[in-house]
């Protein structure tokens, strides 16, 4: 027996032929479709990137407990507990997280592994003069952004694409291990994740006209950017879909050339999508978890189950089913702590009522496949909020010693296997309470453009969620958090969807595009420094926009302009507020 998986990573099913689009080139998806089960309601679970690679590890959710970070002391990993049963687990990946502080303690679990350099900042290449960047229409430009360009100069061509390493490392293991029995390879690459960096042959396929500044990259806020920018970053991101498809393809070819399909079975999937300007929205993280975010792409083939090649499956499974799959593959028995079940590849049988997803410090979501309710904090406070960890790292770096002054050791948790963990006081750069607490129905508004007021609706999805809360023994703090009781029943006091209304529709409003604003002497157009610098000019923005004028950030803004600042404050900046400034500024 051996086992498959292909992951990517920020793939937006949508952009997929087996889930109905027609404008990609992602023939190899199509082709993947053929031969495997395609889940129609696949969703993730804990976000963004390494928390949803802790889940593939443990089969269990964890961002209620804790933020981005690595496998915990206490944390059962299924490539390790294949490696225990004598299954040879290798990892071929360029995703740069794994080799971070925050993601330090994954790769080590495999038996083998190996990484290929350069995507996204990753700080490889050392070069001390400054690379050549052409005009661009990224505003946050952190030292991640100039090592790009450092490194995409290392890689001018296909072959050494760090996609493709990762590819043929994963392809040169099957090969090398073909007739050997008992092993697992999981070929991960970053892609399409930004930015969306491919070569040329895959930009041909999607000839459009655009004379714009380079934009490959958007950060993660409201769309601003015209029409015709916003459809070029699509194509850019569309071209890097199709490179991955063409890898998918030499995976599928080597099931095929091998006859791979007879014992061997095949994951592929991804962590979560991304959005394109859907809904006014660039990216990720700094918006609530719509649908283009963690309804996913997941394709199973099983040898055992032959006959479900090409058939679709309606049950809700999530990431957290993924190491269950693989672990009942091999014959490995599951951690009592695991969350997650067996994907029902061979039949369509229901596996779950409803499924939990989430960011820490953000809304904390539910769905039973037809609702989505997504649960804001209470208060503008956010808080309590609190990390349960023994390995107290962020993305990039150790946490502060000013941030663990105030720590202390928390009661443990079902989980820990009897491990007091340590509780600190969170932070989040996003406030989920801006965007208030929503509801949709995704039977009569598919694209979520139409949030619910039902309090029957709302109070069932309310008692799912906490139920759902309890058997993943939430802290206590995250109740507080939310308003919801930490025991006992939910009730109508509970609901928070019409409380929240106003403040929901304000932040839903995408922010109009500089062109529709008025332009005088100070615009929208205007760097932050330089309104505020001017008096009159100071006193419109600090009387409409407080928030920013007071922010921290001001020493980085530089030359950003309003509209781009207010673009990444998000539902911080009203967009009727917004257009009260343009008007008054373009009267001074």
């Amino acid at each position: 027996m051996k086992a498959i998986m292909v992951m990517f990573d920020s793939l937006n099913r949508r952009l997929l032929p087996p889930y109905g689009d027609a404008w990609t080139h992602a023939p190899n998806f199509a082709r993947l479709a053929e031969r495997t089960a395609t889940f129609d309601n696949a969703y993730a679970g804990s976000m963004p990137c390494m928390p949803a690679r802790r889940e593939i590890h443990t089969g269990r959710y964890n961002f209620l407990h804790r933020s981005w970070g690595p496998l915990e002391p206490f944390d059962d990993s299924m490539p390790e507990l294949l490696k225990r049963a004598g299954v040879h687990t290798h990892l071929a990946s360029d995703h740069p997280h794994y080799w971070e502080d925050g993601g330090a303690t994954y790769h080590g679990r495999y038996s083998t592994w190996e990484f290929f350099r350069g995507q996204e900042g990753d700080p490889w290449k050392g070069q001390v003069s400054d690379p050549v960047i052409p005009e661009d229409l990224k505003k946050l430009r952190w030292h991640g952004y100039r090592q790009d360009w450092v490194n995409r100069s290392y890689m001018p061509t296909e072959d050494r694409h760090p996609q493709t390493l990762t590819f043929d490392a994963g392809l040169e293991f099957i090969e090398t291990n073909r007739d050997a029995d008992r092993w697992f390879v999981q070929i991960e690459t970053f892609d399409p994740h930004e930015p969306f960096f491919s070569h040329q042959r895959y930009k041909d396929l999607y000839p459009h006209t655009y004379d714009g500044p380079h934009f490959d990259w958007p950060d993660y806020k409201r769309v601003v950017e015209t029409d015709d920018q916003v459809t070029h970053a699509r194509h850019e991101y569309a071209a890097l879909v199709s490179m991955c498809d063409h890898s998918l393809g030499r995976v599928l070819d080597a099931m095929d050339e091998h006859d791979l399909w007879e014992d061997t079975l095949l994951i592929v999937n991804t962590d979560h999508g991304l959005l394109l300007g859907e809904k006014g929205w660039w990216g990720k993280a700094v918006q609530p978890w719509y649908n283009e975010l963690v309804h996913l792409p997941l394709f199973v083939w099983d040898p055992r189950a032959p006959q479900a090649a090409g058939q679709r499956r309606q049950a809700l499974v999530q990431t957290v089913d993924l190491a269950p799959t693989i672990l009942e593959f091999f014959g490995v028995e599951r951690p009592d702590d695991m969350q997650g079940v067996p994907l029902p590849v061979e039949s369509d049988t229901p596996v779950r009522e409803a499924a939990l997803f989430g960011m820490h410090g953000g809304h904390v979501n539910v769905t039973d496949g037809r609702y989505v309710y997504m649960r804001a904090p209470a208060s503008a406070e956010n808080g309590p909020l609190l990390e349960h960890t023994l390995m107290p790292t962020h993305m990039r770096e150790r946490f502060s010693p000013a941030e663990l002054v105030d720590m202390e050791l928390a009661e443990p948790f079902g989980f820990t296997k009897g491990v007091r963990t340590l509780r600190i006081p969170g932070r989040t750069f996003i406030n989920a309470y801006h965007h208030g607490t929503l509801l949709f129905d995704l039977e009569s508004d598919p694209e979520q453009l139409e949030p619910l007021v039902d309090d029957a609706v709302e109070l069932r999805m309310a008692g799912l969620l906490v139920e759902l809360m309890r058997r993943n023994e939430a802290p206590e703090s995250q109740y507080e958090r939310l308003g919801l009781p930490a025991e006992g029943p939910v009730g109508e006091h509970h609901l928070l969807v019409r409380a929240q209304r106003a403040q929901a529709q304000s932040a839903a409003r995408p922010l109009p595009r500089t062109e529709d604003y008025p332009e005088g002497r100070f615009s929208l157009r205007s760097p932050v420094l330089h309104l505020l610098g001017d008096p009159a000019a100071a006193e419109v923005v600090k009387r409409h926009l407080p928030a920013i004028t007071d922010s921290e950030l001001l020493q980085f803004l530089g030359s950003t302009s309003l509209i781009d600042v207010a673009a990444m404050a998000g539902a911080t900046v009203p967009a009727d507020r917004l257009r009260l400034v343009a008007e008054e500024l373009a009267e001074l």
